[in-house]
């Protein structure tokens, strides 16, 4: 009868052991990693890695500049290649109202239900302040609608958190008081638009809307 030394002993320990730790990684989740609470600082945008055929960020497609104030460029869209993505550029001239427009559902006619969203990722740079609106299909013309600041980041490219909660959204005297409820203008959401006063250099990146993922058309 052959004697089992330590040595022996040792090894069959080290293999029971190896083999257990094989078995716990089969466990795991695809995907998985050590450091999966850790965000990642390498992409500004956690937007879809899906975009639509033809050209959009997030798979937003119409970044439309509407001729409203000088701009350049004076209309139509502002996406522009850049690296393997797009991005929205425009260059807002003069002291004067500007109007930027983004279509929620990538077409004039369509609106998104925004009632149980907490807001949206903005990821963007701008050289000076401006106010972003929420407009509802039934209240589309017009500056007197609900905003929201939109701060400037001094030319650098910050990804920013903007929130639905009605007492982060007022409307300004200048350019008149809604006439309907900021909760209305949610629920019947046809876009975001940016407006401004001032010269100003804008690049978007990126736009998440918190349960809302829009249409490629």
């Amino acid at each position: 009868m052959r004697t089992v030394s330590a040595n022996d002993r040792g090894t069959v320990r080290l293999a029971r052991a190896f083999a257990a730790f094989l078995c716990a990684l089969a466990l795991l989740p695809v995907g998985s990693s050590a450091h999966a609470g850790v965000a990642s600082s390498s992409r500004l945008s956690a937007g879809p890695d899906r975009e639509c055929a033809t050209p959009s960020i997030d798979q937003y497609q119409q970044w439309l500049a509407t001729g409203e104030g000088t701009t350049v460029p004076a209309t139509g869209s502002l996406l522009v290649p850049e690296g393997d993505r797009y991005a929205a550029k425009v260059e807002l001239l003069n002291d004067e109202w500007h109007v930027i427009v983004v279509w929620l559902g990538n077409q004039f006619e369509a609106q998104a239900d925004l009632s149980g969203s907490s807001g949206f990722w903005l990821t963007y740079s701008a050289t000076d302040d401006l106010y972003i609106q929420l407009r509802p299909a039934s209240h589309w013309s017009g500056g007197d609608k609900w905003l929201t600041p939109v701060p400037s980041t001094g030319g650098k490219l910050e990804r920013r958190f903007f929130s639905f909660a009605p007492d982060n959204w007022t409307w300004l005297p200048e350019l008149g008081e809604p006439s309907y409820s900021f909760a209305s203008a949610l629920s019947e959401a046809r876009g975001l638009v940016f407006v401004g006063k001032t010269p100003n250099t804008l690049d978007f990146r990126g736009l998440e809307v918190d349960g809302y993922q829009p249409p490629c058309l």
